[in-house]
């Protein structure tokens, strides 16, 4: 409980004034004293010394909250721009040298080629905080898959089952683009086979249920439960807890990454009960589902 200092005469030059006494308390915040809360009364007593030092406790709370959600906001950014920069480098290295290799033997699909990468660069380095629709979420993977295509061929291919009534959703930015890009270089790992990825959206109610799913060499599900188990910073049942550091992830996780970033992020906008569901096995393909709420842009739940 905060300590109050002894009551100290005070007043003011209104001589109708009923301010007599004065109770400072400190507001304390993780150690720290940032401040202090003074209450003015007729006369002290040992009730409204008490009633100081709470009110300074339940600030000093408001206080030490107002931080962790300023530490969660960086934090998610912070995932936000570590998933890009581990996704990033190799991509751009990729996509950039396959325009290239057409620049001489077809000029004009390298042309579409790059616009298709200017394009799904300028929305990947949107604000991580915001949200975007479905559809504009569609419309990034279709360029990425299209960049990926050309480097591949016919080794790679997709299909899209989306009911038209989600497409406006409200999503997270970047919710479904890493599931794909994770696929992908997953799979396309695995030689030369063909690899298949598909997309679908269904209007559940209330929500919209969407899946990405592959034929690929799958995971092992203990391997799987650990990475999703690995994220800091995940909301409890009463809220947000310890910022304790994340286990280091070795050099192998991989596809996982964006796995878990994905599941933390949905799980801290929408709460736990959103998180992915993944049904995988080694040799079995992998399917990723989430869940998201029927909002629109700029309209979401107090």
């Amino acid at each position: 409980r905060p300590r109050v200092a002894a009551p100290v005469p005070a007043g003011c030059a209104d001589p109708r004034c009923p301010v007599r006494t004065g109770l400072t308390a400190p507001l304390t915040v993780d150690g720290r004293v940032e401040g202090t809360l003074t209450a003015y009364w007729r006369s002290a007593s040992a009730a409204r010394v008490r009633a100081a030092g709470e009110a300074a406790r339940l600030v000093a709370a408001q206080l030490e909250l107002a931080e962790l959600d300023t530490a969660r906001i960086r934090l998610g950014e912070a995932e936000t721009r570590a998933l890009r920069a581990q996704i990033s480098p190799h991509f751009v290295y990729n996509s950039l040298t396959t325009i290239a290799s057409f620049v001489r033997t077809d000029p004009d699909r390298a042309r579409a080629l790059l616009l298709d990468f200017a394009d799904f660069a300028r929305y990947s380095f949107r604000n991580p905080r915001d949200f975007t629709t479905l559809a504009d979420e569609l419309r990034s993977i279709d360029r990425y898959l299209l960049l990926e295509r050309a480097r591949f061929g016919d080794r790679l291919s997709c299909s899209v089952d989306v009911a038209p009534e989600v497409l406006p959703v409200a999503v997270p930015f970047l919710a479904l683009q890493p599931l794909v890009e994770n696929a992908v270089r997953h799979g396309m790992a695995g030689g030369g086979t063909p690899f298949h990825i598909a997309i679908t959206a269904r209007d559940s109610g209330a929500e919209a249920a969407i899946s990405v799913e592959d034929d690929g060499v799958g995971m092992d599900p203990e391997r799987l439960q650990e990475i999703l188990s690995a994220p800091l910073g995940r909301p409890g049942p009463t809220g947000w807890g310890s910022m304790a550091p994340r286990p280091r992830r070795d050099e192998h996780a991989g596809p996982g990454i964006g796995l878990a970033n994905v599941d933390e992020r949905m799980r801290q906008v929408y709460g736990d009960e959103y998180g992915l569901t993944v049904e995988t096995a080694l040799g079995a393909g992998t399917k990723v589902n989430l869940r998201v709420p029927k909002y629109r842009p700029g309209v979401f739940p107090e």
